[in-house]
């Protein structure tokens, strides 16, 4: 779910819809009253981008998957643990699998009987108190403190290593999810570079430097250095360059990043195309170990 930059959970199913939203919702009530019987394929889909407006892309090879601004924001800061802790890719492919079926990447405050947050945990279950599970770091870290105990769990099908932490019901379940969830990981943990893109509106306030500096560390460990409406990230690798960019689009709706760099490349906000895809810095390449997030 939508989060401030310092990582406060804001639910977005606790509040009214804003005005942009009634007016998307009517919009496409009458869009589909005049197009019923008639949509094809494509136009449900263009019909679809209507009332959503806002949406993230992972490619990674030669598949594409869409996400919800503040479900890719959920996926990044999982993966951004992972990567944190030095885990490979697998284990947050696991953990996105297992939060895609739990909670749709959605950190949720209802569920099975007191179950909470992006994996369902249960504070009768000694998972932590209900408010521990609620931030995403928190319930990000203790999924991964149990997965780790799994021996062999990256040699295990996905299904199987998840049901080995959930123990649910239905641990058939989290294995639908995996294309996605691998996909997701490969990005966002810099081993597919410029593999995500997210069309946004433009930022309702301004960004906090410090705060956004102060999230980085947070969620990958690494030091920021926070500036006039910018943030630097100086990375040990391509790759951790790359997934710390991946994760600057992936969490622009929280923290008002208007433009993200990296290397040759640039990713610019807008409601465009165009924010699908990492744009050429030509003559302006920087550092290809160095990122740098613009803020609004």
């Amino acid at each position: 779910m939508p989060r401030t930059p310092r990582g406060a959970v804001t639910l977005a199913e606790e509040g009214p819809r804003t005005p942009r939203q009634r007016r998307g919702a009517a919009l496409l009530t009458v869009v589909l009253l005049g197009v019923v019987g008639t949509a094809g394929y494509l136009g449900v889909r263009h019909l679809t981008a209507l009332a959503a407006g806002e949406e993230c892309r992972v490619t990674a090879s030669e598949q594409t998957f869409e996400w919800a601004p503040d479900q890719a924001s959920n996926a990044a800061a999982i993966t951004a643990i992972a990567v944190k802790r030095g885990l490979p890719p697998r284990a947050a492919t696991i953990a996105i699998a297992t939060a895609m079926q739990e909670s749709k990447v959605r950190n949720v405050r209802f569920g099975d009987r007191d179950s909470l947050g992006l994996f369902q945990q249960r504070p009768s279950q000694g998972w932590g108190t209900a408010e521990q599970i609620l931030n995403p770091e928190y319930s990000t870290n203790k999924f991964y403190d149990a997965l780790v105990k799994v021996e062999g769990y990256t040699d295990m099908d996905i299904a199987e290593a998840a049901q080995a932490v959930q123990r649910s019901a239905a641990g058939e379940a989290y294995a639908q999810h995996e294309p996605q969830a691998r996909v997701t990981a490969s990005v966002l943990s810099g081993q597919t570079a410029r593999g995500i893109g997210c069309t946004l509106e433009d930022p309702s306030g301004s960004g906090d430097p410090e705060a956004v500096a102060a999230l980085v560390e947070k969620d990958f460990g690494i030091s920021g250095d926070a500036g006039d409406k910018r943030v630097t990230v100086v990375t040990e690798s391509d790759d951790a360059a790359w997934a710390v960019a991946s994760w600057a689009v992936a969490r622009a709706t929280d923290t008002n990043a208007v433009r993200v760099e990296v290397g040759d490349r640039r990713w610019e906000r807008s409601m465009d195309e165009s924010s699908f895809a990492w744009q050429p810095l030509g003559d302006a390449a920087g550092d290809a170990r160095s990122v740098t997030i613009h803020l609004a």
